[in-house]
């Protein structure tokens, strides 16, 4: 009897199955594989572990070897020293108390030597640091600042087309001359200098306010007591609307905003001042950016020490109106127009006036000095100059074994030249030390003095 057929579809269904199954057979097949080399990998590295291991020990004892003859070695050493200074002292005969001064005596100059020598590692030590510390915060605080400023005096200079018109400036019988100086206050000098007319005085407010009112006379070309006082109350009113100006422009390239009316116009006559020829406003904006870069470098308030650089000198603006040093009057008039204790305590501190509280004090008293003490910045009396270097020769000079000093760089150098029978190399150095201290605590100077020491030995002698 022959079988059934089957059909087409359920001999498909039927075979699914295996075919399932293959694939997981095929499935675990690859994964008992990829378990075994799993595994070998481990022994692999389980041997590799104990090779290292089993090294390391070897190097260990290896180590503990070379210690233990280290150890042996500088035992006998130690033996051997005492044993040849026994001998040493039996052969010389000293006694106790001259081998004891005799050691003394090494025993300095070994001292000497050394405290030299720390000193120069010191030094060299600190001055790496201190260059590297420098540069990483000023660099940034003095990269983009700029220096031109101009220096100004005590005058004022007021260029005429011609010499005749010295002669209608003076008047009749000096009425004109006499009317501009008491209407100004400021002095106006006529003398033989070709095309000019100079006017002096320390005010620069007035100074300047002088000067606008001649050459409003000299456009005008009237020149008599009542065309004088016009001129001069056109001056004046000219003056009093410029000074705040001048005060809210540098505000503003100060950066710094909400500042009172009476401090922008402190500001702006800071600009009519000087100090060593330094323009005080100019140098307020630069002390300003300074402070603001150096905090933000420190981790401070740059606000605070933006604020309190730009205001720190107004009170030069009031000084001989008030009395008192300008850094406390400045701190005074801060308050007075509403800044925060902390902008007029940096303002009041900057020349150490009151003690310093905070880090932003530190910061307007670095920017300030900075500011005053780069190349340029500021001009001295030949008078002072010459003192100055003659201080430095003479400081110098009052210590042992100095044979010639010289003061160099406009005094931010002194070479001192020694006896080298008198003074060894490592006495040098100290003699550095010791001119350097006396320098700080005698002088008054701003930035540095380099103090060099030269000891040059020289044997000559003449074939014949």
């Amino acid at each position: 009897m022959s079988a059934p057929a089957v059909s087409a579809p359920a001999a498909a269904s039927n075979g699914s199955p295996p075919a399932d199954r293959a694939e997981i057979e095929a499935e675990l097949r690859e994964r008992r594989a990829e378990l075994a080399r799993m595994e070998e990998r481990l022994l692999a590295r389980d041997k590799a572990l104990e090779a290292r291991a089993a090294e390391l020990e070897r190097t260990t004892r290896s180590a503990d070897d070379r210690a233990r003859n280290l150890d042996n070695s500088a035992r006998r050493l130690d033996t051997a020293k005492d044993e040849q200074r026994r001998e040493l002292e039996r052969v010389a005969g000293l006694s106790a108390g001259q081998a004891r001064q005799i050691m003394m005596r090494e025993l300095e100059d070994g001292l000497k030597h050394d405290s030299a020598r720390l000193i120069r590692q010191v030094e060299e030590e600190a001055r790496r640091d201190a260059d590297r510390r420098a540069r990483s915060i000023l660099a940034s605080a003095m990269q983009r600042l700029a220096g031109g400023h101009a220096a100004e005096t005590t005058v004022s200079v007021v260029q005429l087309r011609s010499d005749e018109l010295k002669g209608r400036i003076i008047g009749r019988e000096g009425r004109n001359i006499r009317a501009l100086e008491t209407l100004t206050g400021i002095d106006f000098i006529i003398d033989d200098t070709p095309s000019a007319v100079v006017l002096s005085g320390f005010d620069g407010v007035r100074r300047e306010v002088a000067r606008l009112t001649l050459e409003k006379l000299l456009q005008d070309g009237r020149i008599h007591p009542a065309s004088i006082e016009d001129a001069y109350g056109q001056a004046h009113a000219d003056m009093e609307r410029r000074i705040p100006e001048i005060g809210e422009q540098a505000a503003l390239d100060a950066g710094v905003g909400g500042l009172h009316e009476e401090l922008i116009k402190l500001l702006g006559r800071l600009h009519f001042r000087t100090s060593y020829g330094q323009n005080v406003l100019a140098h307020s904006v630069e002390c300003a950016r300074l402070a603001a870069m150096i905090a933000d470098e420190l981790g401070a308030g740059s606000k605070t020490a933006r604020r309190a650089a730009l205001l720190h000198d107004v009170g030069k603006a009031v000084t001989h109106e008030v009395e008192g040093p300008h850094a406390l009057v400045g701190g005074k008039l801060a308050r007075r127009f509403g800044e925060s204790d902390a902008v007029a305590h940096a303002m009041e501190a900057h020349h150490n006036e009151v003690h310093m509280r905070t880090i932003e004090a530190v910061v307007v008293q670095i920017s300030d000095s900075l500011s005053g003490a780069r190349p340029g910045a500021r001009g001295e009396s030949l008078e002072a100059y010459v003192k100055r270097l003659h201080d430095l020769e003479d400081i110098a000079t009052r210590h042992a074994g100095v044979e010639k000093v010289y003061a160099m760089q406009a005094g931010r150098e002194v070479r001192v030249i020694v006896r080298p029978e008198v003074v060894d190399d490592d006495t040098a150095t100290v003699l550095s030390h010791q001119i350097a201290r006396d320098l700080e605590q005698e002088l008054e100077y701003a930035g540095q003095i380099k103090v060099t020491v030269i000891r040059e030995s020289r044997a000559v002698d003449y074939a014949k």
